[in-house]
């Protein structure tokens, strides 16, 4: 449980991954100021480390995130981080992958930090849901903009439009999870996910997460320019020729990220 002396993000390094833990669990880990700032930090310390390849988001307690602080919003604290967007997330564009793990509730600004990220493991019984409609307000940290992005148009209206959540196995049906887990499991998985994309080339996951958002919404004659002008960066680095060297030699790629 988080008190004034402890962080509300805490950050462990396991294997090549790095595990973000949001640590508010005494508020089902809504986003304040504190939590907006401590998050960006724990994605600085993610980009910064070339050892680290991979983040898994969480949260403690049994639930990923109930969203904005209300009470905190009301005494006049931003969950949001100048540039980051809320949570310090939602509007970043972080290079290396990141898995939302989720566990309980991943509402309103919870699942917003969710569709941020490029992947999602979801607990059977975990709830996601948008219902800022059910405030007068909209989705606005992401959720009206990415949920359509992520799924069939009308379903995400459904969401959007209605307010009412969908738990964990049904966001498998929709496709919006990656993968759904036990109760508890979903850490687990994610890390176990987070370890399978850090046999990758870094620089190769770097330059796959900047096309697709170059593309998004773009004429593929612009996605293709944009991508050819990538591809000649990647194809004179370092690792494009240790993937090379190591397929024909048949062994494990030893990736420098250069």
């Amino acid at each position: 449980m988080s008190t004034p002396e402890t962080p509300v993000v805490r950050t462990e390094r396991i294997g090549s991954a790095l595990l973000i833990t949001l640590d508010r669990p005494e508020a089902r880990n809504a986003v304040n100021a504190a939590v907006a700032t401590g998050l960006a930090g724990a994605l600085d310390e993610l980009e910064a480390d070339p050892a680290l390849r991979a983040g898994v988001l969480t949260g403690e307690g049994g639930t990923f995130s109930a969203g904005m602080d209300l009470k905190a919003a009301l005494r006049g604290e931003s969950p949001e981080v100048e540039g980051r967007g809320f949570g310090g997330l939602t509007e970043s564009e972080p290079a290396k992958p990141l898995i939302a793990a989720v566990e309980g509730f991943a509402m309103g600004g919870g699942f917003e930090l969710a569709l941020a990220c490029d992947l999602i493991v979801a607990a059977e019984d975990a709830r996601f849901g948008l219902p800022e409609v059910k405030r007068g307000l909209i989705a606005a940290g992401g959720g009206v903009i990415r949920l359509p992005k992520r799924i069939p148009h009308h379903l995400a209206m459904e969401l959007l439009l209605t307010g009412e959540p969908v738990d964990g196995r049904r966001a498998g049906e929709l496709g919006l999870a990656n993968r759904v887990t036990g109760t508890g499991q979903a850490v687990t998985e994610a890390l176990r996910l987070a370890e399978r994309l850090t046999e990758n080339a870094p620089l190769a996951l770097a330059t796959v997460k900047r096309v697709v958002r170059a593309a998004d919404g773009a004429p593929d004659a612009e996605a293709f320019a944009f991508q050819r002008e990538q591809m000649k960066t990647l194809m004179a680095s370092a690792d494009i020729r240790e993937g090379m060297t190591a397929f024909a030699e048949r062994r494990p790629a030893q990736w420098t990220g250069r």
